[in-house]
């Protein structure tokens, strides 16, 4: 496992992060015990970085972690790590109304309420990294949540503080870490999402600013194993996300990069991950993670030769502006 800087924070992070949202839920059929076992198997093999949110099965996905933790530490095992969590906004739109308030969304009694109840989940007096799950621009002007989460970062409950950008317009952010709000910002960066690197990802290296890249394989797409029979179960979040004709789509755009891909030694998944991590900037790709396999073939990514800078340079004619595909073609 290679480790890279969290920004200008003392962190020497695991490029391969577990992302612990299907272990909480929404991703089908998940057990626990794989769950667990997915886990420790990444933490053996080098991953230092967990990722999770309240809203990862109203905080099961925690709960997981914590258990794991605590097996190891009572096994003896010497290793810190480092588990980043996320509060959601109060009920309401998502990503949030352009005419919605911080102060209604984000209220620091609610602040403070959530807050406790993940330092319950993770059976912890601190949480590592807390990070708003998402925001809107209309709030730039007068980060009220953030002033307040400074506030908990000085009593002690929270470590580094974070945002987790909206999908459809994740250069709001930007703002927040020039003004030095935020300490890491979680964005969307993959193959066919490559708009972080028009501005985003640059300023986050000059503000030092830890970037933790979510969505790397496009919800399983980039890993190359759909196909025109792939269904997903009615539990399954992706039988929303590719409705449609958007998955057969995907897969035609996908076959593409598999083209470009030929004679490079890579697999699908070890190119959408490799390509991540070629920014500079990026400090963690969080791998969606759900059994042992998977997290020897996520951490494994990390021992692979970096990718040329002339394949990465090939690759980015995949990127798609899909943001608004929901809309229509």
């Amino acid at each position: 496992m290679k480790y890279r800087p969290f920004g200008k924070h003392p962190l020497n992070c695991s490029e391969i992060g577990f992302g612990a949202w299907a272990i909480g839920g929404a991703w089908g059929t998940q057990a626990d015990n794989d769950s667990l076992a997915a886990l420790h198997r990444a933490l053996d093999l080098g991953c230092n970085f967990i990722d999770t949110a309240a809203g990862y099965g109203n905080g099961k996905s925690e709960r997981l972690i914590a258990q794991v933790l605590k097996q190891r530490k009572a096994a003896g095992k010497q290793e810190q790590v480092f588990v980043a969590t996320k509060t959601p906004p109060t009920a309401g739109d998502w990503p949030p109304s352009p005419r919605d308030t911080a102060e209604a969304r984000y209220p620091e009694s609610y602040l403070r309420e959530n807050i406790a109840e993940r330092l319950a989940c993770l059976d912890t007096d601190k949480l590592d990294l807390l990070q708003l799950h998402t925001w809107t621009r209309a709030w730039n002007r007068n980060p009220a949540p953030f002033k307040i989460l400074r506030k908990l970062q000085g009593e002690g409950l929270v470590g580094l503080i974070g945002v987790s950008t909206p999908e459809h317009d994740q250069n709001s952010v930007i703002d927040l870490m020039r003004g030095g709000w935020v300490d890491s910002v979680q964005v969307i960066y993959n193959l066919f999402e490559q708009e972080p690197a028009a501005e985003l990802l640059d300023t986050a290296k000059e503000c030092g600013v830890g970037i933790i890249v979510r969505v790397a394989y496009d919800e399983g797409s980039l890993t190359g194993k759909f196909n025109a029979h792939t269904k997903f179960p009615a539990d399954d979040f992706r039988s929303r996300f590719f409705a449609g004709d958007r998955l057969a789509r995907t897969i035609k755009r996908v076959e593409d990069i598999r083209t470009d891909l030929v004679g490079t030694g890579y697999s699908m998944p070890q190119a959408a991950l490799k390509f991540v991590l070629a920014h500079p900037a990026v400090s963690v790709v969080i791998a969606g993670t759900r059994n042992p396999a998977q997290a020897e073939a996520n951490c494994g990514v990390s021992d692979l030769p970096a990718m040329s800078p002339e394949l990465a340079e090939k690759l980015q004619r995949h990127n798609w502006r899909r943001a608004f595909w929901y809309a229509g073609k």
